[in-house]
């Protein structure tokens, strides 16, 4: 008898967990094996359940990961450098717990991108909020939000992320005004959030890319000196699967 309104009380406070959990506890027959406890537990559970995949999925969307990676579909095999020990430590989100940085250095087509992004998928599983940026994109993003007056909110929202992606580091020098806009990136997050480079350049050949020395000094040393290091090599895998298929 009271079924209808304790549905309607549910789907008003928005427990929409514990309103699914109930209909299908009303359909089971042998619910009556339950005592009450147990009963409210399953409820409770898929709330709990339905609220942390909620979450999840909404910070997902607004990482903006360029690929679906995960860090359980990572290739070992592929010799490529990849330490799977060091890799597997650092699935555990320990390193943005505390506030370090990652590097990702390899020729192209070794995956850099996709260790990033499952990295990223995991921690946007543990709790962290995330976001993805190509590095070349964001600088023509950035020169246009000066124009438009978006530029303070967009940096904002890069200091704000837990795990900040910047892929595709140094393809290209950047000008005078694209090293201030890095360096003021990368100062907003120093030891306050996580940064995760990949680039095709080794560390040591950053300054090439950065040529006020300055400016270089000034980044390098936020970025680097604090950072875990995967250096890949090896042929591209994308040319491995084609001639496989």
């Amino acid at each position: 008898m009271l079924t209808h309104p304790v549905f309607e009380k549910l789907s008003r406070l928005r427990l929409n967990g514990m309103l699914s959990a109930l209909k299908e506890q009303m359909d089971m027959t042998d619910i009556d094996r339950l005592d009450f406890e147990q009963r409210l537990d399953f409820l409770v559970d898929r709330e709990v359940c339905e609220r942390e995949n909620r979450q999840l999925k909404s910070r997902l969307t607004k990482a903006k990961l360029r690929l679906n990676a995960c860090v359980e579909d990572t290739d070992f095999r592929h010799r490529r450098g990849l330490d799977k020990a060091l890799f597997l430590q650092l699935a555990q989100c320990r390193w943005i717990k505390e506030h370090h940085n990652l590097i990702i250095t390899g020729p192209t087509g070794v995956g850099k991108t996709y260790l990033a992004c499952a990295l990223a998928h995991n921690a946007c599983r543990q709790g962290y909020s995330a976001l993805y940026r190509r590095l070349p994109k964001l600088m023509q993003d950035l020169f246009i939000a000066r124009a438009d007056g978006r530029y303070a909110n967009l940096l904002k929202t890069m200091a704000r992320a837990d795990l900040l992606v910047l892929d595709d580091w140094g393809l290209k020098a950047v000008d005078a005004e694209q090293q201030h806009d890095l360096l003021e990136i990368i100062e907003d997050r120093y030891r306050l959030r996580s940064t995760l480079i990949t680039s095709q350049l080794p560390t040591d050949h950053w300054h090439d890319v950065i040529a006020e020395k300055t400016l270089a000094d000034a980044i390098c040393d936020r970025l680097v000196h604090n950072a875990y290091r995967i250096n890949l090599k090896g042929e591209s895998m994308r040319k491995i699967k084609n001639r496989l298929t």
